[in-house]
């Protein structure tokens, strides 16, 4: 059978929209920004790579709008009241859109809050964290934040975005708002209703601005951090799971117009293998299986979930036990998901690094020409090193520069990171 037969080769409504097939590229914040927070060659050069790709969505990398708290000193960034700024984005959507128009894009929004990069840029935080910590905010703050996710929503929508992703994950501003470990007596908090305010009085606040059901509205969700009071847990101050207020901020995105939910797991900067499973320990890639299959059966039909964690299976040369051969596949798995109802689309992360071409080959029939990803996480350790990020395995440059790096500072021991 050929895979355009697959379902992962079928189309897919997203809101007013139609995806054209069902593989969805992940944020992946890759640090190569140029000194002002604009596109450099090296970024504009990875997304040229993955439109020609021609996966049916590519969600464009964390991006962040209040420059003055970043999580890399190389990041992204849209500043609205920076008119050069706001002319780099309406060129670059041009002349993505130009290479391929099919692809969906949407771009994710985000303020990193108590993980900001405190070397250079301003750290604040809802409520201390161990470990973290930050500036206490306050009501005003947080109302200003709202505003600016907003307006920036407005600002993409204008220039030919195709949507946006609100980030309420992975331990970043959203998450630390949303967390029972907030339990501040405040305008967000400590109670549910309080906490889930500031997700669903934004997406509102985009609808209502953005006044077209042609622009794709969704969210990254953390279903579970994995530790004590984070997102997906029982209460401020235990690490027992409970999914209630998780799920509940699913099905309130949707009633207040949200498109999609991207299903995550785990918090980068803490737990890193549930939210990215390591070659070694690649079992959690069902946990993440299991939770688009929760979100799937809370959402409506309406509601495009894609999963995500992907990237671990390859071509099945991993370390899965009691999997039969044919199984053991990235692709084995996300047409059984689809197939299944327990996905609508699937999310490809550190793959997208080693072959952003990898829609284009399988829907060819050129699997054979796919560049899998090992999974041996370099590419994560030059984004804790504040360094530009891609694949070391396929891409001579980064080869190099992981070479020079390891040489001048010594390898690097990890279990923290910030990579979507």
């Amino acid at each position: 059978m050929s895979n355009k037969n697959t379902a992962l080769a079928q189309p897919i409504k997203i809101g007013k929209r139609t995806a054209k097939n069902r593989f969805v590229i992940q944020p992946m914040e890759c640090a190569d920004a140029s000194a002002s927070g604009g596109f450099s060659e090296r970024s504009l050069e990875r997304y040229r790579n993955l439109f020609e790709g021609d996966a049916g969505v590519i969600v464009f990398e964390s991006i962040t709008m209040q420059y003055d708290s970043r999580a890399r000193n190389e990041q992204l960034s849209l500043q609205p009241e920076n008119k050069e700024n706001i002319k780099e984005w309406e060129k670059f959507i041009k002349d993505m859109k130009k290479i391929n128009p099919d692809p969906l894009l949407i771009v994710q929004l985000n303020h990193s809050g108590e993980v900001s990069g405190s070397q250079f840029s301003k750290r604040v935080c809802v409520k201390p964290l161990h470990g973290f910590g930050g500036e206490v905010i306050d009501e005003d703050y947080v109302d200003n934040t709202i505003d600016l996710f907003v307006k920036s929503s407005k600002i993409l929508y204008d220039l030919g975005a195709d949507g946006v992703d609100l980030k309420f994950c992975h331990g970043y501003f959203g998450s630390q708002i949303l967390r029972p470990y907030n339990d501040r007596n405040w305008k967000y908090g400590p109670t549910w209703e309080k906490r889930s305010r500031f997700a669903f009085d934004m997406v509102e606040k985009v609808r209502k601005l953005v006044n077209d059901d042609n622009f794709i509205v969704g969210s990254k969700v953390s279903m579970w951090e994995g530790f004590p009071g984070g997102q997906g847990c029982a209460g401020p101050d235990t690490g027992i799971i409970d999914l209630t207020e998780s799920i509940d901020l699913c099905k309130g995105l949707e009633a207040r117009g949200a498109n999609f939910i991207l299903e995550s797991t785990g918090n980068p900067s803490v737990t890193m293998e549930l939210h990215m499973p390591e070659r070694g320990k690649p079992d959690d890639v069902y946990l993440h299986f299991t939770m688009a299959k929760i979100i799937k059966e809370n959402v409506g039909p309406d509601v495009v979930v894609m999963g995500g964690a992907y990237s671990v299976l390859n071509n099945g040369k991993n370390f899965l036990k009691a999997v039969q051969p044919e199984w053991n596949s990235l692709f084995h798995w996300g047409n059984y998901n689809i197939e299944h109802g327990y996905a609508d689309m699937i999310a490809l992360g550190r793959q997208s690094l080693a072959d952003p071409k990898l829609p284009k080959k399988y829907l060819a029939d050129k699997e054979d020409e796919i560049n899998w990803c090992v999974a041996c996480d370099k590419c994560v350790e030059l984004l804790i090193r504040q360094e530009n990020v891609g694949c070391t395995v396929y891409n001579r440059p980064y080869t190099d520069l992981i070479r020079k790096v390891r040489e001048e500072k010594g390898k690097l021991r990890f279990k923290v990171t910030g990579m979507d």
